[in-house]
């Protein structure tokens, strides 16, 4: 072959490689963008999706899918924007700013500034710390100015910045957690040495157990003449902080918010602990962060606290925040002085949002408000389509197909039981299950265990880290209850220690199966015959007791025996179809495949329930 002929063929591999050309599109897109993308012409774009069952016009929004087959179609390999893959995955609770970080280039990455919440007990002093080292250690930039209070601030110990969530209280972290936020690096546990470890305590530290974030306790209220530190350390130990004095790995700081002091020590014990986890960012990647807080002030219009964890913000970005979006026109810093930009680990205020975001949600920083509209749009009819469909709880019953299909990691429970007798050898069984699957092991973590009923809290901390609530010998209060139905959350009671061990046993073990209990709701009295051609033999009853409902079965008895059991067709009341009558009322029932029914018989109405054993 001559070398002539090596250079047409090496130019004619090099022309047909070419032709496939690499392009990132986004989750979602106008067929007008793809067009431009691949500077094509619309009307190609729009006859490829004909030609593959897509009708679209220049204006409408299709989704990756869709896109990738045109692209495809026309010398593209398309692949899924990063922030829009990393949104689209199913990582249980990491979110999103930790996925984006997690695929920065290493190099690139820079340490930033730790972001601290304040968590503990009412009354143990969170208010009082966060204000006393804010006044001690936030500098102000000129004298006598005065902080903006913005959700957050920054305060600087040995030249180097703190982020403060200013939200105490685990109630505004359980709800940032539950929306996959986990905006905190550090978590302060505030214990007054006179009170010691209380309900709230241990509540905010199983809360932070489940974020997975690190704990530094402060000891605070040290001054008063009735603080016992050595016995709250005993009591953090008892409750897995073991104190570092006592060869834990848990820093306990002695602090008085009151009187100041120990403040310097708590900073530095926070600033340790920041440099053994590794707090990186990348200044000049992807802007991802998350909404501390957000309200609609009469004269500004929205006005949202951002924590900013990748990337640098600037005024003029356009944003997408959960369903809201907007392009900001303003940003101050939580002195109230206007800025241009905010990098890693900044709190800002900011203006220019459409609609109030809710607290937790993540934010990015998108090319267009057209695409930030579309974005928007696409969330928004997701969100309509999941609140149609029923709400399908994790159940100890399907907790082991949840785990093959990778949607959980482990079994997380929360456990409740009538005294600590009780409890004790409960945790001491759950804690030493596993079972081995061919993917891994299932774990059981048990996120808190206490004594006393089910309560709203309890039911707050399944919420936020998809936990299933075990009871031994005790009740699910109302809230509770309705707490439970309404975020999903499911329940079991038992009062019988091996039947509980069992069915989680057997639930790590995908070999649980739910046990069917009937629940009689009502009994009617038979007082008359009807005979219907189109539906047979109607019972003219009175329902007698409780009540009767059409999705129902019904037993009769006869003589005390029963003869049938079986589905109930019809209910009617005055000729009218009706979903239930209650006790007093007469009604017309016709039985599913039974005829044979006479005067004087009794019907008794029951639903079968699927519940744990007992």
């Amino acid at each position: 072959m001559s070398e002539e002929t090596k250079d047409i063929k090496t130019e004619e591999v090099i022309e047909e490689e070419a032709v496939i050309k690499d392009i990132k599109l986004p989750g979602s897109l106008s067929v007008r963008d793809l067009a431009t993308l691949m500077e094509a012409s619309p009307i190609e774009v729009i006859k490829v999706l004909m030609a593959n069952g897509v009708m679209a016009n220049i204006n409408q929004t299709i989704d990756f899918d869709a896109a990738a087959v045109v692209a495809s179609e026309m010398g593209y390999e398309a692949s899924l924007d990063t922030v829009d893959q990393l949104e689209a995955e199913d990582v249980g609770e990491i979110p999103l700013w930790k996925r984006m970080i997690a695929n920065e280039d290493e190099k690139d990455l820079k340490p930033r500034a730790p972001v601290v919440t304040i968590l503990g007990h009412v009354d143990h002093g969170k208010t009082t710390l966060l204000d006393a080292i804010r006044q001690a250690s936030v500098v102000s930039e000129e004298a006598g100015g005065i902080t903006q209070h913005i959700g957050a601030y920054q305060a600087k110990h040995n030249d180097r910045l703190i982020t403060f969530l200013d939200t105490p209280g685990h109630a505004a972290f359980t709800a940032m957690r539950s929306r996959g936020a986990q905006g905190a690096d550090v978590v302060i546990l505030v214990v007054a040495a006179d009170d010691g470890v209380m309900p709230q305590t241990k509540e905010a530290l199983a809360h932070a157990k489940a974020a997975q974030v690190p704990i530094v306790v402060a000891l605070n209220k040290i001054d008063k003449e009735n603080a016992n530190p050595e016995l709250v350390k005993k009591q953090l130990a008892d409750n897995g902080l073991v104190p570092d004095d006592w060869d834990g790995d848990t820093i306990v700081v002695p602090v008085s918010a009151k009187q100041k002091t120990g403040l310097e020590d708590l900073l530095e014990a926070i600033l340790l602990v920041a440099d053994n986890v590794e707090i990186m960012a990348n200044p000049d990647g992807i802007v991802i962060g998350t909404v501390i807080e957000a309200e609609r002030d009469p004269s500004r219009g929205v006005v949202a606290t951002l924590l900013v964890q990748n990337g640098t913000l600037n005024v003029g970005d356009v944003l997408v925040l959960g369903t809201s979006h907007g392009k900001l026109r303003a940003m101050f810093d939580f002195y109230g002085n206007a800025i241009e930009s905010a990098g890693p680990s900044t709190p800002i205020s900011v203006l220019g949002l459409k609609e109030v975001p809710a607290a937790g949600d993540p934010f990015r920083v998108v090319d267009s408000e057209k695409d930030a509209r579309s974005i928007v749009a696409e969330r928004k009819d997701k969100q309509k389509a999941e609140k149609s469909k029923s709400i399908k709880p994790l159940t100890l019953e399907s907790m082991f197909d949840a785990f093959q299909a990778g949607e959980v990691r482990e079994l997380r429970l929360i456990v409740k039981a009538d005294v600590q007798g009780s409890l004790e050898p409960i945790v001491s069984s759950l804690e030493e299950m596993s079972a081995t699957d061919k993917e891994g092991q299932i774990g059981v973590h048990i996120l808190q265990a206490g004594t006393g009923n089910i309560s709203e809290n309890d039911i707050a901390l399944a919420a936020a880290s998809k936990a299933v609530v075990m009871g031994f010998n005790v009740e699910a209060d109302g809230s509770a209850q309705k707490a439970a139905e309404r975020e999903g959350i499911a329940i079991r009671l038992y009062n019988i220690i091996y039947r509980l061990t069992e069915d989680v046993e057997k639930a790590l073990k995908g070999m649980l199966q739910p046990e069917e209990r009937e629940t009689i709701i009502g009994k009617a009295e038979v007082r008359a015959i009807f005979k219907s051609t189109r539906l047979g033999k109607i019972a003219g009853c009175k329902v007698v007791e409780g009540e009767v409902r059409r999705n129902a079965f019904v037993r009769v008895l006869r003589n005390g025996k029963e003869i049938y059991s079986g589905a109930i067709s019809s209910l009617k009341h005055d000729k009218d179809d009706v979903k239930d009558v209650r006790e007093g009322f007469e009604c017309g029932i016709n039985l599913k495949d039974y005829d044979d029914i006479q005067e004087g018989d009794i019907l008794e109405a029951f639903i079968v329930e699927l519940v744990a054993a007992a």
